[in-house]
């Protein structure tokens, strides 16, 4: 079974800080991340998803934001609503024209 853990958005945003004001002081960004997992009592693999995203977020590296995302998943439903909207007038006009 598998355990999920919330944590909140100011734990991330700080967890994501440390990571990279404590960069310099480890071999790699790995290391950091692995220090800073241990001391607020998540997984390395965690917090290191969140260190990628921040990176996607601020441009850092390539990939969609949170932002896009978000956007992307507004259009869809937009879409949807429309799509069901445009099927049911259509079936409308059709049972009218029946009559």
């Amino acid at each position: 079974m598998k355990k999920t853990t919330k944590y909140a958005p100011e734990v991330r945003e700080r967890s994501v800080r440390m990571v990279f004001e404590q960069r310099s002081k480890h071999p790699s960004q790995w290391a950091a991340i692995q220090s800073i997992a241990a001391k607020i009592g998540c997984i390395a693999q965690t917090l290191h998803t969140w260190v990628r995203q921040h990176e996607r977020d601020t441009g850092q590296r390539d990939g969609v934001s949170n932002a896009e995302t978000a956007r992307i998943k507004e259009l869809e439903r937009a879409n949807e609503i429309l799509r069901l909207a445009s099927a049911y007038f259509v079936q409308a006009e059709f049972d009218r024209r029946n009559k």
